[in-house]
């Protein structure tokens, strides 16, 4: 015999836009307040707006305050991350940016004080695995994808947890890398 989630059709996704992102304040962390919005490479956008904004917050925050905020976002992202994807019907959708925001906070904050070059590193580093997804990204990346959100109510949460999981692999691989290179 069928459940009735057999009988839902999945609901069709939303397309992210301003008014969405205004509509919810999870949308908003969710979406990298706006930088996920960017028609080019969302979570390239969502990277600098993470390495910008730790840029201007370094001037008046310290070594413990930024791994409270950043012990914060996480949590935090997890829960913006899992309504906004729910919001707008996707598993993973590319606005929503958060997960790069708070991993490469995580990345700075462990190689800082760095100049310039060696941050533009990182950033490119961390790029690289979160987009091409090799090893354990690629694996991390696959855990949630085959979730069917008709039929498992805690899909949109094990989703918001497989967005930012994938995140924090590429910056621990990231992490890794800067570290053999710097013995």
């Amino acid at each position: 015999m069928n459940s009735s989630f057999d009988k839902e059709q999945p609901l069709m996704p939303i397309g992210p836009s301003l008014e969405f992102l205004r509509a919810h304040p999870a949308h908003a962390i969710g979406m990298g307040f706006g930088s996920g919005l960017s028609r080019i490479a969302p979570g390239t956008a969502g990277t600098l707006w993470a390495w910008i904004s730790f840029a201007l917050l370094s001037h008046w925050l310290d070594a413990l305050a930024w791994g409270l905020l950043i012990g914060v976002s996480l949590p935090l992202g997890w829960w913006a991350c899992s309504v906004t994807a729910r919001n707008l019907r996707v598993l993973d959708p590319a606005s929503v940016v958060w997960d790069e925001i708070a991993a490469f906070w995580l990345v700075l904050w462990l190689v800082c004080p760095a100049g310039f070059g060696a941050q533009l590193a990182a950033f490119v580093l961390f790029r690289f695995f979160d987009a091409v997804k090799p090893g354990p990204v690629g694996w991390a990346d696959r855990l949630y994808h085959d979730i069917r959100p008709e039929q498992d109510r805690h899909a949109w949460s094990k989703a918001g947890f497989g967005i930012m999981l994938d995140d924090l692999v590429a910056a621990a691989c990231t992490l890794l890398v800067i570290a053999i290179w710097r013995f």
